[in-house]
């Protein structure tokens, strides 16, 4: 993958994690996690109880991961499912303009994670680091075997 293709990865992560990480904190700090219960309560969600505590901790958790790049398409995957949720329940009858209470806003955040769950975070991430190729696996091995037999 060229590096200006690593350097797009790394800065959808930054742009998706940050603002769901925000988002997350905005709701433990101002809402308050029975406000958030609440807000799901009211607009029909199944098990809003486990929802409103879940979904703070879930933003800001996928946020984090998403700024290391580790478990990036997990992390992504999750913040879509979270933006597409808050797409159909919350903005979806506003229209799409977000300036009118829309979707416009969380369809981008939702597309951003479904991106990064097609491309995985690059070169850039901790996934990167964390994963070696076969071939220098094997190397590995074979010099660690004739190690131990010299």
């Amino acid at each position: 993958m060229s590096t200006s293709a690593n350097a797009a990865l790394l800065i959808l992560r930054i742009a998706l994690g940050a603002t769901m990480l925000l988002h997350g904190v905005q709701k433990l700090t101002t809402t308050g996690i029975g406000g958030v219960q609440e807000m799901l309560a009211g607009l029909g969600v199944p098990l809003a109880d486990v929802a409103g505590v879940a979904l703070p901790f879930v933003e800001i958790g996928a946020g984090v991961l998403l700024l290391a790049g580790l478990f990036t398409r997990v992390a992504a995957a999750l913040l879509a499912i979270v933006s597409l949720g808050a797409m159909f329940t919350v903005h979806f009858t506003a229209g799409f303009f977000a300036q009118d209470g829309g979707y416009e806003f969380v369809l981008v955040l939702a597309l951003l994670g479904i991106a990064l769950v097609l491309t995985g975070g690059g070169r850039w991430a901790v996934d990167a680091l964390l994963r070696r190729p076969r071939s220098a696996r094997t190397a590995s091995t074979e010099r660690h075997a004739v190690a131990q037999t010299a």
